[in-house]
Parts: C-alpha cells; structure tokens; sequence
C-alpha cells in the first residue's frame, strides 16, 4: 500500500458507513411500510433501471442484487406470487426472462421511490465520501 491512512480517513470511512446504513435502515423500514420486503422492492426497483426500456432479464436482476441467478429467480417467483411483477420470454432469444411491473408493482414502487427521494434530498450531503485525490 503506498498511499497510507491517517485518522481522517478512519474517520471518513466511518462516517459514510454509518450514514449508509441510516439510509438502508430507511429503506428497509419504508418497503415493510408497504407490505414488501427490502429486496422485493429493489427488484421493482431495478426493473425500470435501465435506459429505454422498462424491463430487466433475471440475469440483470440477479447482477443489481448481487445474488446468484437462481436466488433472484426465486425472488421473483415470490414477487410474482403477490401480483407485483410479471415475467415474459424474450421477443428475440427465448431463453431470456424479462421481467416487468404489474399496475400494482408500479405503483408500490412509486410510493417507495418517492419517499426514498425524499430521503436521500436530506441525506445526500451527509452521503458523500470527501477523500483527498
């Protein structure tokens, strides 16, 4: 290591994990609000994550949750299971699952998503890391 750590950085480091986890703490208490689990809305969450579409395959869900494919497929049968998501094949490989929000996902996810704004509009500042270059 040539760039050694003084206190701040311990500091630094400290300070951001903790106003991470406030923000995952956050997080997790508004999804049970809802009636979901944490990660069945970042499931919701990430199926409109990408630009140009409002889908995702299970293979980009499993990446974003950072959980192995077969964890988020079962993830999903449980989201499909309470009417939030809805999967379908691929127009163009058949093999691809793409998996898309229910009128009823879509809108649990609105209310999650605009509260978690809310929240990261007051917690932003607090958020960021201030490591020197």
């Amino acid at each position: 290591m040539t760039d050694a750590l003084d206190k701040r950085d311990f500091e630094t480091l400290s300070e951001f994990r903790y106003q991470l986890r406030r923000f995952l703490r956050f997080s997790e208490e508004a999804a049970q609000a809802q009636g979901v689990t944490p990660q069945q809305y970042l499931l919701m969450l990430h199926t409109q994550g990408f630009d140009g579409r409002d889908w995702a395959t299970v293979g980009e869900l499993a990446e974003r949750l950072q959980m192995v494919p077969h964890g988020a497929v079962a993830l999903v049968k449980r989201c499909e299971a309470l009417t939030l998501v809805q999967r379908r094949r691929g127009d163009q490989d058949r093999r691809e699952v793409q998996v898309s929000l229910t009128a009823k996902g879509f809108e649990v996810l609105e209310k999650l998503a605009f509260v978690h704004r809310q929240e990261l509009k007051s917690a932003g500042r607090r958020l960021r890391v201030p490591f020197r270059p």
